[in-house]
């Protein structure tokens, strides 16, 4: 059945349910939650404005999919690719000087778990709850070029066939087999994951461990901190582009840093969720005792222990994580 002008009524009825998958295929493909806001608005508006091409409903997925698809590529062609500091550059050791912030818009940014519960019964809502999105996996696309990105995601994490893919980004068979061939080498090459990497579900044992971390940092009690770490545990702070790798290292650069001078109760931490990990609100006590906000922390948990600490420091996500600007 064709979706005529008549049935213009019910078109975004139907289109409207499919939001929250295409903003999670956008942010995947873009890096950005503000991109990718913007990408499923052209979409839904390009899809509203040739509504008459469809000529079959059950092909809405797909068509969708094309245009969103096609959205971030051509968006992508003027835009820099988008990094976590262990995709930026090399490991920093603690006889450099920390580097200044890296402003320009390269860094990846954090994606609420809010924002990816659907109950709505299509198809999607299911895809979305099982699909990969942890931090590794998206900062791993990002070392692609675009169409071999667009491929993976959709062989990888929509299971397109590939002969679907082809029609939607206009390739033949060959290309795309091909592109997912790249594709794969790359990731392998360089170490990065198809899929989820990490605990995807804490047991109590976790979730005591997190509220130990939660004490360290509000104590600034760097043994503590240390004590939950693994021996290659990661740490970093963008904009800053440095990272850190190593327990004792870690250890001396919050000395020197996060938990320098008087530091008890420098800190408070706000649980949330972001890319299916443990995250948490960081805020920083100013003058007059108030907490304001300073980055969404997210963490990754491997064997029990946490293997990476990333601090996105853009207070400006906060409201985007449900989460307040201040805290008393």
């Amino acid at each position: 059945m064709s979706l005529s002008v008549p049935d213009s009524q019910d078109f975004s009825r139907l289109t409207e349910r499919f939001r929250p998958a295409l903003r999670a295929h956008c942010y995947r493909l873009m890096g950005s939650l503000h991109d990718a806001e913007d990408m499923v608005q052209e979409t839904l508006l390009r899809a509203w404005q040739h509504r008459e091409a469809l000529q079959d409903q059950a092909a809405l997925r797909a068509w969708l999919y094309k245009i969103a698809t096609n959205v971030c590529l051509d968006a992508l062609k003027k835009q820099r690719r988008r990094f976590v500091p262990l995709t930026y550059q090399p490991a920093s050791t603690l006889s450099e000087p920390i580097p200044p912030d890296v402003q320009e818009p390269i860094w990846l940014e954090p994606y609420p778990d809010e924002w990816l519960r659907d109950e709505s019964p299509v198809p999607e809502a299911h895809l979305i709850a099982r699909e990969s999105i942890t931090l590794a996996f998206i900062a791993a696309l990002q070392l692609l070029p675009p169409r071999q990105r667009a491929a993976l995601i959709l062989a990888e994490v929509m299971e397109f066939p590939a002969i679907e893919i082809a029609e939607l980004l206009g390739m033949t068979l060959a290309s795309v087999k091909s592109a997912l061939h790249r594709a794969r080498a790359t990731l392998a090459a360089r170490g990065r994951p198809f899929r989820e990497a990490g605990d995807r579900v804490l047991d109590e044992a976790g979730h005591a461990r997190l509220a130990a971390y939660v004490r360290a940092w509000e104590c600034a009690d760097s043994a503590a901190l240390i004590a939950l770490l693994s021996a290659e545990a990661t740490f970093s702070m963008p904009p800053i582009p440095a990272w850190y790798q190593g327990r004792e290292t870690i250890r001396g650069l919050v000395g020197q840093t996060v938990f320098a001078g008087k530091a008890m109760n420098r800190w408070r931490l706000l649980p949330t969720g972001a890319n299916r990990q443990p995250a948490f609100g960081l805020y920083r006590q100013e003058p007059g005792g108030i907490y304001h906000a300073y980055g969404i922390q997210v963490l990754t948990l491997q064997d029990g222990l946490i293997n990476d600490i990333i601090t996105f420091r853009v207070p400006a996500l906060f409201p985007r994580f449900g989460l307040p600007a201040e805290v008393g």
